[in-house]
């Protein structure tokens, strides 16, 4: 309907028009920033109709640029400036500048003259010349003249019976040289029964993400009806910028509108480009549409057995903030499989809590809940359990443009999917989703049978079923799974060369394989008619993935059963029990440990390690971590362990006897770890029993074991001792410190032991006066050296370690004539200085007719008194008081003085004799006869003098013979 406007005579000026009509024609154009309204208020300069030309500037008004208006100009402006035999309704439009260049959509009027001629019409008096923004143009046909702006940059196009389908678009080519923003709008309209689809091949826009200042283009795909170019009320698409190109784009109804805008002074083709399509819509129609929904279908298996599903764009980016359902109703018998080709869905974390696909094993949403999905799925196939199946699909209204494709599948329905009936329901569970899998959990140590599909009839072909058999696994529970095939097993295959089967197999994994999607891992694979043999999973999960192949085959059972899973090394017993064997025959040495160490042992358990040496072999223990419950922490030996504790007991049998006997060698608990140990000489080997009650636990022990041939009782130390009144015993080396391990010797460690007897009705009384062995009994024990002491022998020893012992600690007295001392170090032993003990033989007698000890009141020999010992024990130095000292004679100084009188008489000898023999040379060299002979004679005697004489000496003698030679010349 055509909007009535004044009569204006023609070639009338604007200023002859009244001021309120001048006021509101200005104020219109004023908003659009154009030069428009100055002329309006009364400027000279004349706006006649007749008087505008094609070169005529463009409105702009700097003042509107800066201006802060944030109302949206819309709607239509009346005036009177053509005659009234031509009335018109002009709808300005224009981008207005900054600040009003977002969103796109809000800086547009658009632009038409309704002047009673078809559109058709209009469109054939444009010139096809694009003008630009500085210039306006008027159809020469029209029989008025009029100045309004055309923007020739948009596009749109509609599908027609006669049109390609599909085509190509590119970017317009803009000059802006003012810089002011531009806009064009694409426009795709598909026809009935059609949808469009966008692709870009090139995107190179000079916004920079994600403000997309400048130059952006937007999208819509969620137009309903194209007639209305109602952008603001239209679901936004996305703005991109960049070098990002967006993806593929299908509408949602049939229309899309791409709207890109630049300030950039020019533009050219290469900032993007891209294909259209018009595509047959019938591919998203899944079963018959529900009345007052978008997308909710109902597929009922009369209508359509199989077929495919898919989200509303798929494979375009799908709409955010939508609904949909797909609601699979078979006949009875059916069941339902639905298989994803593809889901791409935005995934925000495992719980899916934005974008999610549920799928519910019945018609409704109070089925039982199969699954939730998001993000990117792969090989995701869902049956149903009976013939409903219930498939729902939201999106949330996010800001984040994820442009995820959605999903794509198939359906189908049948009656020939595997009948659950094979699935024991009181044991076994069907796993919602699958076509036959089931889950089987323990129930503390419960056990039952699983079956082939349709037993006891034979399976169907092309079936893949999986058992899932898993065992507890808690703070208190670990087990492991125990699988026997019996009576039936016939899967028609051969087995190959390599082991596995040609077609029907049967897998089965025992380490978890299936945690890690390992199932071309598998432990075992087994077929034919053979029964397999019995398997033990190594954890607390075993499964079996049976795979029928192509023909039907025969059937196959087997009974499981959930035992105590204790990771314990050793041979364990057939019965399941916490019962290990370590035999020497099999290995020499190892480690045991309690059960799950490091982790913490189950409660209310029981275990025992057996360890069976060769007759001439013993067993050696030593622990290198302890912590047991105890609630006596100061108190971990002995009958004070009442929660948690490890006995060690010494095992005998009989020669030619099968029965054993067994003697406790002692109990611990808390973290006071055991000394090292070994088996008597008459034992056939060593048993540790871990026993914990109901309430707390910890981390238990772990030890190490050696088997060692049999060597001398009194190998390193030690000794039988008998007949004696009271001795000393040293650890080896005292009083240095005791050597930590030596390779020389066997095993390494140190084993000293002493046998110390007495007469009958007398005991033992031992004082360890100097002790420092490694270890601390109160925190830690004594797992590298220990000294252990038998008052009785028949009882537990006492164990002792550490830096000193308290006065009651060091003081030990047998409960017989007999006490037996060892000393053993680990292998881990580094060394320390060692012990030193007095023993001494008391009268087990309330008479005492020997030396009774003042303090300590023990009955000694009275042999012992003062015989520098102090046999009456720690504090008592009774018998070595009051004693007679003999004279100390001090060896050193009688060597000293004899040494020094040896020297003074050896010199004196020394000076005598040297003098007497001077004195003898001199007078053997004075002549005791007077001998006349020849002068040359005397001369030559002298010659022939001894010439062996020094020099010195024999000048000398020859001077004195020559004066005497002289005299005695003198007197003939």
């Amino acid at each position: 309907m055509r909007t009535k406007t004044p009569f204006i005579p023609p070639g009338a000026s604007l200023s002859s028009l009244s001021l309120p009509v001048r006021l509101s024609i200005c104020l219109s154009v004023w908003l659009f920033g154009g030069r428009l309204c100055r002329h309006l208020v009364g400027v000279k300069t004349m706006m006649d109709a007749d008087k505008m030309t094609p070169s005529s500037p463009v409105c702009s008004s700097p003042r509107v640029r800066n201006s802060r208006v944030s109302t949206v100009v819309s709607g239509l402006l009346v005036t009177p400036l053509l005659p009234s035999t031509t009335p018109f309704t002009a709808r300005w439009f224009g981008s207005l500048p900054p600040p009003f260049s977002a969103p796109s959509l809000h800086n547009r009027l658009v632009s038409s003259v309704d002047v009673g001629r078809d559109e058709s019409d209009l469109q054939d008096n444009f010139p096809t010349k694009e003008p630009t923004v500085a210039e306006s143009r008027l159809p020469p046909s029209l029989p008025f003249g009029a100045s309004f702006i055309v923007i020739e940059c948009d596009r749109k196009i509609v599908s027609s019976e006669n049109g390609l389908g599909e085509g190509k678009f590119e970017a317009p080519e803009l000059d802006n040289p003012e810089g002011h923003g531009r806009q064009c709008l694409y426009t795709f309209v598909a026809g009935p029964g059609e949808r469009v689809q966008i692709r870009f091949n090139r995107f190179s826009l000079r916004g920079t993400p994600p403000e997309c200042n400048h130059e952006y283009l937007d999208i819509y795909t969620e137009i309903k009806d194209p007639t209305k170019e109602d952008l603001l009320n239209t679901p936004f698409g996305g703005r991109y910028c960049g070098g990002i190109s967006p993806r593929l784009r299908i509408s949602l109804y049939n229309t899309v509108v791409i709207s890109f805008y630049t300030d950039f002074a020019n533009t050219s083709t290469s900032l993007f480009h891209g294909t259209y399509k018009f595509i047959n819509e019938s591919r998203y129609i899944s079963g018959d549409l529900q009345l007052g929904t978008l997308c909710g279908y109902v597929i009922h298996s009369e209508m359509q057995r199989n077929g495919q599903f898919m989200t509303l764009t798929y494979p375009g980016a799908y709409p955010k903030n939508i609904t949909c359902y797909y609601k699979f109703i078979g006949k009875k018998g059916q069941r339902i499989r639905l298989e994803f080709r593809d889901f791409d869905l935005f995934y925000g974390g495992p719980h899916c809590p934005f974008d999610q696909v549920k799928i519910y094993d019945g018609s409704s949403q109070v089925s039982s809940l199969i699954g939730t999905y998001c993000g990117q799925q792969r090989n995701l196939v869902i049956f149903s359990t009976s013939s409903s199946l219930l498939l729902t699909f939201n999106t949330l209204d996010r800001i984040a443009d994820t442009q995820n494709r959605g999903f794509q599948g198939i359906f189908n329905f049948s009656e020939s999917y595997v009948n659950l009936a094979f699935i024991n329901a009181s044991d076994s569970e069907h796993i919602r989703g699958t076509e036959c899998d089931q889950r089987i959990l323990s129930k503390k140590e419960s056990n039952g049978t699983v079956y082939s599909p349709n037993y006891p009839f034979p399976y169907p072909p092309n079936i893949v079923c999986r058992y899932f058999i898993y065992g507890l696994q808690d703070a208190q529970n670990l087990e492991r799974v125990r699988l026997q095939f019996f009576e039936n097993f016939d899967i028609p295959a051969e087995p190959k060369g390599d082991k596995n089967c040609s077609d029907g197999y049967l897998r089965i994994y025992l380490k978890g394989q299936e945690t890690e999607n390992a199932y071309d891992n598998p432990d075992h694979e087994v077929c034919g008619k053979t029964l397999p043999q019995t398997v033990v999973s190594s954890g607390p999960r075993l499964v079996m993935v049976f795979s029928s192949g192509k023909y039907q085959g025969g059937r196959f059972k087997a009974h499981y059963k959930f035992e105590t899973e204790y990771k314990i090394p050793g041979t364990p017993s057939p019965d399941g029990k916490c019962i290990f064997t370590y035999y020497s025959s099999s290995r020499k040495e190892g480690t045991f440990n309690s059960p799950r160490h490091p982790a913490n042992y189950p409660s209310s358990t029981t275990c025992e390690y057996t360890f069976q040496a060769n007759p001439d072999e013993q067993v050696r223990l030593a622990f290198y971590t302890f912590e047991l419950r105890s609630e006596k922490n100061n108190l971990t030996y002995g009958n004070h362990c009442q929660e948690d504790w490890v006995e060690i007991y010494n095992v005998y049998r009989p020669e030619g006897s099968m029965e054993e006997r067994q003697r406790l060698n002692g109990r611990y608990c808390g973290q006071a770890a055991p000394g090292p140990i070994e088996s008597e000489m008459e034992a056939v080997g060593l048993r540790v029993v871990l026993r914990t009650d109901s309430k707390h636990v910890h981390s238990g022990f772990q030890a190490i074991y050696q088997f060692k041939k049999k060597d001398m009782l009194f190998r390193d130390c030690g000794g039988n001792i008998t007949n004696e009144e009271y001795g000393i015993i040293r650890s080896p080396h005292w009083p240095n410190k005791y050597d930590g391990p030596d390779p020389d010797r066997q095993g390494g460690a140190f084993s000293c032991t002493w046998f110390i007897h007495v007469r009958p009705y007398h005991k033992v009384l031992l004082w360890l006066q100097s002790f420092s062995v490694e270890g601390n009994p109160a925190e830690r024990g004594c797992p590298a050296a220990v000294v252990r002491v038998w008052p009785d022998l028949d009882k537990v020893p006492i164990e002792l370690c550490g830096e000193g012992l308290t006065d009651d600690a060091s003081l030990i007295i047998s409960k017989s004539s007999l006490v037996r001392v060892a000393f053993l170090t680990a292998d881990r032993a580094v060394g320390a200085k060692g012990f030193e003990g007095i023993w001494t033989e008391i009268q087990d007698s309330p008479k005492c007719e020997q030396f009774l000890c003042s303090k300590n009141n023990f009955c000694i020999s009275k042999n012992l008194r003062c015989n520098g010992v102090l046999n009456c024990g720690v504090g008592d130095v009774s018998d070595e008081d009051n004693c007679i000292k003999d004279p100390v004679v001090n060896v050193l100084m009688l060597v000293g003085v004899g040494l020094g009188i040896s020297s003074v008489l050896l010199i004196v000898v020394c000076i005598w004799c040297h003098r007497k023999h001077v004195k003898r040379r001199e007078e053997g060299a004075l002549p005791h006869h007077v001998h006349v002979c020849e002068r040359g004679a005397r001369f030559a005697s002298v010659d022939s003098g001894d010439r062996n004489l020094s020099p010195v000496l024999g000048a000398r003698q020859a001077h004195h013979l020559s004066r005497t030679s002289l005299r005695t010349e003198t007197v003939v």
